[in-house]
């Protein structure tokens, strides 16, 4: 930010999309915090900002829209654990819940990258996607960009409670695949020993 300004918090904010573990929940209230003290213009930190994740997240899109749905079911096919009717399933979901995906997605931590992936996957209208990314996307950005704005020197708050709920969000994940993979084993056994009989 220092070198490029406001471009440089969108190129911050689109390589966060691209690499999770870089959070947002830093880059945009720092980014509020050099708006306040004059070294960054405020609005153009938030047009910045929002075009950053955009164009993270059409990344994310053609690498789902390059892989295609037939590819992944092929890798979905030789994973071990993973039934390509779980692919189907989650792909009937998307297909029904994708707009209110894309755009409530922006909202969570670690989500909001990954699920411009499936997005891509389905092939979402590209002109849909990006303007529900953007309109998600101005609504979060705007929230720590101006959280950090109004805190000063006690931007770093943000990232302090916002890190806990990313590490509530990181956890109910690690519960989700846990809970899936115990079930998952569950039932194998229970086919091994069917075969058996």
């Amino acid at each position: 930010m220092e070198l490029l300004g406001a471009p440089g918090a969108g190129v911050a904010i689109a390589l966060e999309n691209l690499f999770p573990p870089i959070p947002s929940e830093v880059i945009l209230p720092l980014a509020g915090f050099t708006a306040s003290q004059g070294d960054l213009d405020l609005v153009a930190a938030l047009i910045w900002t929002t075009a950053g994740s955009i164009v993270g997240a059409l990344a994310l899109y053609w690498v789902g829209a390059l892989l295609g749905r037939e590819r992944v079911l092929a890798i979905a096919s030789k994973m071990p654990l993973v039934k390509v009717s779980d692919i189907e399933k989650t792909e009937a979901w998307f297909i029904k819940h994708g707009k209110a995906t894309v755009f409530f997605g922006r909202f969570i931590p670690i989500f909001r990258s990954l699920i411009s992936v499936p997005a891509g996957v389905e092939r979402m209208p590209v002109l849909q996607f990006t303007l529900l990314t953007a309109a998600g996307s101005a609504i979060w950005n705007t929230i720590f960009v101006l959280a950090g704005y109004k805190l000063g020197e006690n931007w770093h708050l943000v990232e302090t409670y916002m890190g806990v709920a990313s590490k509530v969000v990181l956890g109910l994940v690690l519960l989700a695949v846990a809970v899936f993979v115990a079930v998952r084993l569950s039932e194998r056994r229970k086919g091994r020993h069917a075969l058996r009989r």
